[in-house]
């Protein structure tokens, strides 16, 4: 899903249509005026307008040009109230999103990313953040230079910024061949850093989670990560107590690691205390997050291959070897602890389904009531 900016007004929606019919035809006519102080009040009254209505972006996008015009004056005021007011427009509207770009809106918004004006700086990056969010404008995005630019705010800008532009990034990866452009300008540091210090439950987690996933597929990116000090840790973290759609992120990430070369990226991911995490995530994560994490469990474990007859290549069994070779008590402990709720929540789900095929497969002849149908299935 990708992510969209929104910045709070003071203001509420009209109370009726038709007075938020007079008051569009009002502002687009103040809007198209030669006085400046004029477009401004116009500019910060679709802010206002549109800040929650769609009906509103859809009847105010005759605004998208002239705001777009005030984007290039050679004033302050002017350019915030204008950026400010698209901001609004495109949020959650494909066509004025399209529209915003195809009337050039992207050099002015690209020349604030520059600013030493740090309000400025932050709008365009929200800007690029929601316009990012259509598929349509991801190529352009790209090709007018964003890309390193956002890596540098990442770097460098204001909290509020640096998540802003971690989100962008997000939204253009999802275009195939900004991947190797984003690669490029060397984002792994920065986005290591938002991972160590951001909520690991939260959006922005998500988005760098998904960010370093689709990173790692790059031998770079994979070295990037592994040099970085504390990047697999950050990584681990996430595993361990992101959201699910994070975990699946990161245990991707990991998995594409350890496949790509076992012999480089085995000691480096055991080392950060993966075990507990990956345990968690085959009996709690989702389908695709069970499935990565029983892989990459058994591509940790001492030998890839398979053991004997005599030790069956379970689950179990590949734990309990990955377990004799922690040297961190503390990690051996959660991963004894995780290992025993595994085989327990595994007992559990196969005690159900017998009770099920047991339900299933009674006689109809024989009452109810006699079935062991207690137990409530899941």
């Amino acid at each position: 899903m990708e992510s969209e900016a929104h910045f709070p007004t003071t203001s509420s929606d009209p109370d009726t249509p038709r007075a938020a019919t007079t008051a569009i035809n009002r502002t687009l006519h103040l809007l198209l005026s030669d006085d400046s102080d004029s477009q401004i009040q116009a500019a910060k009254e679709i802010r206002r307008l549109t800040k929650t209505s769609q009906r509103c972006r859809r009847q105010l996008s005759p605004a998208v040009r002239p705001l777009v015009s005030m984007l290039r004056l050679d004033s302050v005021d002017s350019n915030e109230a204008a950026l400010l007011a698209l901001l609004n427009l495109a949020v959650k509207d494909e066509k004025n999103k399209v529209n915003i770009i195809a009337s050039g809106a992207l050099e002015p918004i690209i020349g604030f990313l520059q600013s030493q004006n740090s309000n400025m700086q932050e709008y365009a990056t929200a800007a690029l953040l929601t316009l990012s969010a259509s598929t349509i404008n991801k190529p352009a995005i790209s090709a007018a230079g964003a890309i390193p630019l956002l890596v540098e705010i990442l770097r460098y800008g204001s909290p509020q910024a640096r998540v802003d532009a971690v989100l962008a990034l997000y939204n253009l990866s999802t275009y195939s061949d900004n991947i190797s452009i984003i690669l490029e300008t060397k984002p792994i540091p920065s986005i290591v850093d938002l991972l160590k210090t951001c909520k690991k439950s939260s959006k922005t987690a998500e988005k760098c989670s998904a960010l370093v996933e689709s990173l790692v597929g790059f031998e770079d990116g994979r070295s990037a990560l592994t040099s970085e000090e504390g990047g697999v840790l950050a990584v681990v973290e996430v595993l361990e107590n992101g959201s699910l759609q994070s975990r699946e992120h990161v245990v991707g990430a990991l998995l594409t690691m350890c496949q790509s070369d076992r012999c480089k990226y085995r000691e480096p991911i055991l080392r950060e205390g993966v075990i507990p995490g990956l345990l968690e995530l085959t009996v709690q994560g989702t389908p695709k997050s069970q499935s990565k994490a029983q892989t990459l469990l058994r591509l940790l474990r001492d030998s890839p291959h398979p053991r004997s007859e005599l030790q069956p290549d379970t689950l179990e069994n590949i734990v309990s070897n990955l377990i004799s070779q922690i040297d961190s008590e503390e990690q051996s402990r959660k991963a004894k602890k995780m290992l025993a709720e595994m085989v327990q929540v595994s007992m559990e789900q196969s005690l159900r389904h017998l009770q099920q095929r047991a339900v299933v497969c009674t006689p109809t002849d024989l009452p109810i009531n006699n079935c062991t149908s207690e137990v409530s299935l899941k």
